[in-house]
């Protein structure tokens, strides 16, 4: 984990905060964090971004807001992405970002402190934990848990994980992309690259700038991803009008953008994602992979809702892939579940001393 040391002052707004009331899940990921309340479900869904003010140090903005102001800030406001690749790099902002969500649900008129439940990646490393728990003590929790996240997505999406048969999940997310197998409560293998949906974002941003000499920003970008998909069929293709910053004049221009182009655009992401799911089944222990061959392979996480994913990865390693059932949700749910289950939270949660 890389822990930035950008100390950003404290906003009066927080002073104070203590963590009260119902036991809650965090989903904390590179583009959205989501928390799940104990009898009421899902109660906040917003991006993981947070706008400063650099004169006063002070929020002006969290979530969807702030993302909003992604690239058109004035430069006395600093947008702050504070998890990249899924881990933490910036402590002090995200730690402000949780305090501000939790602020935001936390119940009123309740004074026991919170149980917090947090998903994090298979390698999750010491300092990461400690990274984590230091901030779920900093916010009030009087106990914190973590949990694997594809454990967590698999328990979210009704997969039985607890008897002897080999389930394999990939996990899309933001920033990371992760594959594992999981057996009897627990991960048996498990790997992870650096790409997913963000870079496939800045895949369509490079693209454009290069052959259209048009400079477009990272929503729009985003857009054309979910818009045109990946890998559209013959005969069905689709087209986007885009407008941005014309290159060579300066001024503002629009284009159109081909689902055909797609393909040769995100390529480089979807192959190192399925580089990551042959070594994973590579690695898998023969007498799971009978399971695997049999069950398929489960999909997860906001990237792979990326139309046409599912049926390029199915087709490359000649293995069923289905998608859960709510893949943006899986993980949080999942967590949520355990909230209500302590010997399954038990069973599955990581010791924080081990990385």
């Amino acid at each position: 984990m890389t822990i930035a040391n950008l100390m950003l002052p404290c906003s009066k707004e927080l002073f104070g905060f203590k963590l009260t009331g119902k036991d809650l899940a965090i989903d904390l990921g590179t583009s959205k964090t989501l928390v799940y309340r104990r009898g009421s479900g899902v109660i906040l869904d917003a991006p993981s971004v947070l706008a400063i003010n650099k004169k006063n140090g002070r929020i002006r903005a969290v979530g969807l807001k702030a993302k909003q102001m992604l690239g058109k800030t004035p430069q006395t406001i600093v947008t702050i992405r504070p998890l990249q690749d899924g881990v933490i790099a910036n402590f002090d902002a995200t730690q402000r970002m949780v305090k501000y969500f939790l602020n935001q649900v936390r119940p009123r008129r309740t004074t026991v402190g919170s149980r917090l439940i947090i998903g994090v990646p298979c390698k999750v490393t010491k300092v990461e934990k400690r990274a984590l728990i230091d901030i779920a003590k900093e916010v009030g929790a009087r106990k914190v848990s973590l949990v694997a996240e594809p454990v967590a997505a698999l328990i979210g999406a009704d997969i039985p994980i607890f008897k002897p048969v080999g389930n394999m999940i990939v996990d899309i997310g933001g920033g990371t992309s992760e594959a594992a197998i999981v057996s009897l409560n627990g991960v048996v293998i498990s790997n992870s690259v650096r790409m997913a949906g963000e870079e496939m974002d800045q895949a369509i941003i490079q693209y454009v700038r290069e052959k259209y000499k048009l400079l477009i920003g990272e929503q729009r970008a985003e857009r054309i991803k979910i818009n045109l998909g990946y890998g559209c069929p013959k005969g069905k293709a689709k087209k986007m009008k885009m407008k941005g910053r014309d290159l060579n004049t300066g001024f503002p221009k629009e284009i159109e953008l081909d689902s055909e182009e797609m393909q040769e655009i995100l390529d480089p992401v979807p192959a190192a994602i399925l580089d990551m799911i042959e070594v994973t089944l590579e690695q898998c222990p023969p007498e799971l992979a009978g399971d695997i061959m049999e069950n398929g392979i489960y999909l997860t996480g906001g990237g792979a809702c990326l139309s046409g994913l599912d049926t390029y990865i199915s087709k490359r390693v000649k293995l069923p892939v289905k998608m859960v059932p709510e893949p943006l949700l899986a993980v949080v749910l999942g967590l949520g579940r355990l909230l209500e289950n302590d010997d399954l939270l038990s069973a599955v949660e990581i010791t924080p001393n081990t990385g």
